[in-house]
């Protein structure tokens, strides 16, 4: 008697398999992906993590890192600032901030972008006219002029600067989901859906949308970088955080004039943004691999 063979197919894999089979080769993304993952950490758990608080001056300014004391313990590992600060511990505490603000930008922004660009590039019409002058307007202007000016006409304090953010952002949303949504508006699957008796809001929301959310993700990405430098920037220009708040713009700001004298404290506050920055856009580069087909290999 004859043996029957059986022959197994490819193994079948889930989404998010799939996925992070893109992704994992780019090893960028994945260093990008794991330091981010520690900044979260750091910033979850600063409280415990941090050896000093991060407000409390101490007798020592501008101690040279490492500081070695009796006992043999690292009291003060990146050293002190001008006041006396653990540089260390206001730095986990900034990332807290800067995380924080980071995703409030980025959800405030991505949120309204997406109706904004839903409606315009599903109506047409005046309706698209009058909003793609208005984000046309906004491009015109340079993003940090305009974040300066309304945070100047709001007032100086961290959640207006997230606000002025927000709104200098919001137009790069904006005209990717008017984009996508056109792209997708004439394809079969929608015209079948409007034929069944879809509504405009089920159309948009439910139809379209879940199909134009691959370069969303990737701006919403990339922003997020942009948003911790804008928010450093309006830090160092003394529009952000308030004073003894830890952040890392207003840090660079105080360290100001101790450059020269006191290269640690101004170092490793821009080496933080630098690294968290760039972590973020090599995620991006990776979610775009990982999520457009005409990447994929």
């Amino acid at each position: 008697m004859s043996q029957a063979t059986t022959v197994s197919g490819p193994k079948v894999q889930t989404p998010f398999q799939e996925f992070w089979g893109y992704f994992s080769q780019n090893s960028g993304a994945v260093a990008g992906l794991f330091f981010i993952i520690l900044m979260v950490i750091v910033a979850l758990f600063a409280n415990f993590l941090a050896p000093h608080s991060p407000i409390e001056q101490y007798r020592d300014a501008l101690l040279v890192p490492p500081v070695w004391v009796e006992g043999g313990s690292w009291t003060y590992i990146l050293g002190t600032d001008d006041i006396g600060r653990d540089i260390l511990s206001r730095l986990m505490h900034g990332a807290r901030l800067s995380l924080f603000i980071g995703t409030l930008v980025v959800t405030l922004s991505l949120g309204l972008g997406i109706i904004l660009g839903l409606v315009a590039g599903y109506f047409r019409g005046t309706i698209e006219v009058v909003i793609m002058r208005g984000v046309d307007i906004m491009l015109a202007m340079p993003s940090l002029l305009l974040a300066i000016a309304i945070v100047a006409i709001l007032g100086p304090s961290l959640m207006n600067a997230a606000m002025a953010i927000a709104i200098v952002s919001l137009p790069h949303y904006v005209r990717l989901a008017r984009a996508s949504t056109i792209s997708e508006a004439n394809k079969d699957y929608v015209i079948a859906s409007r034929v069944a008796g879809a509504g405009s809001l089920r159309l948009m929301f439910k139809t379209i949308l879940p199909n134009c959310l691959a370069p969303l993700i990737v701006q919403a990405t990339l922003g997020f970088s942009n948003a911790i430098l804008d928010m450093a920037a309006l830090g160092f220009l003394g529009l952000g955080a308030q004073p003894p708040t830890p952040e890392w713009g207003s840090m660079l700001a105080d360290a100001l004039q101790f450059v020269q004298r006191a290269w640690w404290v101004v170092t490793f506050p821009g080496l933080v943004i630098l690294l968290t920055v760039l972590a973020f856009n090599l995620m991006g580069d990776g979610l775009r691999d990982a999520l457009d087909p005409k990447l994929k290999q």
